[in-house]
């Protein structure tokens, strides 16, 4: 049976969470929020080892790069010092091409600008071949020995001394060239105005 209601009654208490709007949920507990930490940190420690070892193959990769690029440079430079070198100079001609040129042993002739040491002479000739002028001076031809020294003409030594002309197409000239010293003459070469091809001669 209901009993009446007494507006002095007072309502009996009622336990929380029992459909009271508002109750707050209870406070999580301290070893959920331990767990969640732990979880966090793990992660947090294996994506830093992650991104050292990310970070070091990159390392690793630059200093290749580096090497890589230090040998790609120094064959960089190894190729321009050969362009820069050029092709090898022209090996002298044996007494062909425009100039014709042959040598012999010769006795040295004395000349009153000799001094008293020892001379050793060669007579050459020289004959233009081509079609251009051909320059001869005493200076633009050498004298090599058997031993591979090469020996430079002593102007006005002998009296035989080829003399310094232009050569037209067709002629020719004949004279000595002197070293000083005793030696055994192996070649001759004859440079036209010293910047032309070399023309080298035996000496027979």
């Amino acid at each position: 049976m209901n009993q009446p209601n007494d507006p002095n009654q007072q309502p009996y208490p009622q336990p929380p969470g029992y459909g009271f709007p508002g109750t707050p949920p209870p406070p999580p507990s301290k070893r959920g929020r331990f767990a969640k930490f732990a979880g966090f940190g793990c992660a947090g420690v294996l994506g830093l080892v992650v991104v050292i070892a990310a970070l070091s193959a990159s390392g690793g990769d630059s200093d290749d790069g580096g090497n890589t690029a230090a040998d790609s440079s120094a064959t960089a430079s190894a190729s321009a010092g050969a362009e820069e070198d050029g092709p090898k100079k022209k090996e002298p001609e044996q007494g062909g091409g425009q100039v014709k040129l042959t040598a012999e042993r010769a006795e040295f002739s004395k000349s009153i600008l000799a001094d008293g040491s020892d001379y050793t002479s060669v007579r050459v000739t020289v004959v233009n071949d081509g079609d251009d002028d051909v320059s001869v001076n005493p200076l633009y031809f050498t004298i090599t020995d058997t031993d591979g020294t090469k020996h430079t003409v002593e102007l006005g030594a002998d009296e035989q001394q080829i003399d310094t002309v232009d050569l037209a197409p067709g002629e020719n000239i004949s004279g000595t060239v002197t070293g000083k010293g005793l030696f055994t003459p192996k070649y001759v070469t004859y440079t036209d105005g010293l910047l032309g091809d070399p023309v080298r001669v035996n000496v027979s």
